[in-house]
């Protein structure tokens, strides 16, 4: 894994990838690698020489930070790696000079692939190209010939260092021919037990035997005899692997290396966060990295907040089905609206990253895959649904006190509940918080719309399904006994006398629950017992208890002239 040893020089390469132009950007890895063959090792330089010689910008940050040449060397090489690989892939056709693939360098430098590679962190240039609809590293004359001039010497001896006689060949292929028909393992560990024995480089001794296959296809010593793996097997690999299978076994089991496995995790993973479309409302503050560490930051006053919270009580006349919208404070204004930018901006970051991954006509670019950039977009996805979660959670009571203002247009009160509370989901993932507006005006609002189709459809659905002949069967005596029946019935008798007592003031409320028995379920507590309770005479409980019923009864009264 790659590791900066300046922050600074990490900072910015991570800037100019994320907000300078493609044009630009090339630019700069021609400019950066012109500054890679002049640094001396043994020498230090200012960070503002090194900004102005890459960007064309002379920064006024870090004036007196010196950075030493032997780390300089080391993360310009990484500067122009992170450069080049941001690029987004250019048309093979559409390049005016000859394009060369990896292993046409190999071959023109008589090096292996792996050694491109590392030259690519010393200052060697490759973009990113498109060709046959696939993306690939393209190596360009006139980005290569300067690296090539100023690494002469270098290259020469990595030149000799892998050059083979045509005996060593041979000796190569006829030990790997006897290994490969004895069945003594994969290509890699035969490579590495040739190498060892030969006293070669285990890259020198693999791309021999890979060139040959390569060649000579019908005499491969490791044929591909698995092909291509198809979308089924790519699934079973990354259930696989969720499921917690090694991944040394599922190499095995499918006849592919390590680094194929991970890039097959990398695609499926990433076709299913695209498979999800993410929504956000968008904000301009999101493109400033200055404001970044605000909208991350902890919410105002949240030591507040956890106060309030360990401080929350559950009513005692709340149901067992409203308990949990007792668990969290209220937000203020000031913190709604951070939340609300915080989980936005978490969102928009996961989409642009995901974006990031396309090639210009929206499909996946798998060339582009990284493990760290799937994880990081995961990262933020998951950090937004806490966001939105504790939102949720805030505003339950509110949900709560619309439905109680419409229980009597509707028949069951949790399922109207449980109809606002979808409307609060949507509310907040729909909420622009830039408007200013408390979230409580704006759910308030959509709530009591959706309650305003929802209702009425819900009644012209069960009038569909009127008979007409409900007075004979109203008649007509069932003898049956259906247990789930006579438990539906006791349930919606207890919602009943639930709400008819909700129009008593609590203490009221509790004398004619505790009188009746209606929580314990067996016989009701003594004027006495209750009074004992309640901390008054039994007189009083009498008096309460005969104001409470008279209201009672005039409840009743009321609603049933009314029906």
């Amino acid at each position: 894994m790659k590791t900066y040893k300046q922050q600074t020089v990490q900072e910015l390469a991570d800037q100019q990838v994320r907000f300078a132009p493609p044009p630009r950007r090339l630019e700069q890895l021609k400019r950066a690698e012109r500054l890679l063959t002049e640094i001396d090792p043994q020498r230090a330089y200012p960070y503002q020489f090194v900004c102005y010689r890459v960007t064309d910008y002379r920064s006024h940050e870090n004036a007196k930070l010196l950075l030493p040449g032997m780390d300089l060397v080391h993360d310009l090489g990484l500067l122009i790696n992170d450069l080049a690989t941001s690029l987004p892939a250019i048309p093979v056709e559409d390049v005016a000079e000859p394009v060369m693939t990896i292993g046409d360098m190999s071959k023109r430098l008589n090096v292996t692939t792996k050694t491109i590679n590392r030259w690519r962190k010393r200052g060697l240039i490759g973009i990113p190209v498109l060709c046959n609809g696939r993306r690939q590293l393209g190596f360009l004359p006139s980005l290569v010939d300067p690296f090539l001039a100023a690494n002469r010497v270098r290259i020469e001896k990595s030149g000799k260092f892998s050059q083979l006689s045509q005996e060593e060949r041979d000796e190569i292929l006829r030990r790997a021919q006897r290994f490969a028909r004895l069945g003594l393992g994969s290509l890699t560990e035969v490579s590495r037990r040739i190498a060892r024995r030969m006293g070669r480089s285990l890259e020198t001794v693999r791309y021999t035997i890979k060139n040959f296959d390569e060649q000579h296809p019908e005499q491969a010593l490791f044929p591909d005899v698995t092909g291509p793996l198809d979308s089924t097997d790519k699934q079973v690999i990354y259930n696989s692997y969720r499921r917690g299978m090694d991944m040394n076994t599922l190499a095995k089991t499918f006849q592919r290396n390590r680094s194929s496995m991970y890039r097959v995790l990398s695609e499926i993973h990433a076709q299913r966060l695209m498979e999800h479309p993410i929504d956000f409302i968008y904000h301009v503050s999101f493109d400033d990295p200055a404001q970044e560490a605000a909208v991350l930051a902890p919410m105002p006053d949240a030591e507040a907040f956890e106060e309030s919270r360990r401080a929350m009580r559950i009513p005692k006349d709340a149901p067992p089905e409203l308990f949990s919208n007792y668990e969290m404070p209220l937000l203020t204004k000031e913190q709604e609206q951070h939340l609300f930018r915080k989980m936005n901006f978490l969102k928009c970051k996961a989409k642009q990253m995901l974006e990031a991954m396309k090639v210009p006509s929206g499909l996946i670019n798998y060339e582009a895959l990284r493990v760290e950039t799937l994880d990081q977009v995961e990262d933020y996805l998951a950090e937004a649904n806490k966001v939105k979660e504790l939102l949720i959670r805030c505003n339950m009571r509110l949900v709560t006190s619309i439905a109680k203002r419409h229980t009597g247009q509707a028949e069951n009160f949790f399922e109207l509940l449980s109809d606002g509370n979808m409307s609060l989901m949507r509310a907040v993932e729909k909420f622009d918080y830039s408007r200013g507006n408390k979230f409580s005006t704006y759910a308030s609002w959509a709530i009591m719309k959706n309650f305003a189709r929802t209702i009425p459809d819900e009644k012209n659905r069960r009038d569909r399904f009127v008979t007409g002949n409900e007075e004979v069967f109203d008649a007509t005596e069932d003898k049956r006994t259906d247990e789930q029946e006579i438990l539906a019935a006791a349930e919606q008798a207890t919602a009943k006398v639930n709400r008819l007592l909700e129009n008593l003031e609590p203490r009221e409320r509790d004398i004619i629950r505790m009188r009746a028995g209606l929580d314990s379920g067996a016989n009701g507590m003594t004027l006495e017992k209750i009074g004992e309770k309640l901390g008054i005479t039994k007189e009083r409980v009498r008096q309460l208890n005969v104001r409470a019923m008279k209201k009672l009864r005039g409840i009743g009264e009321r609603q049933k002239d009314e029906m």
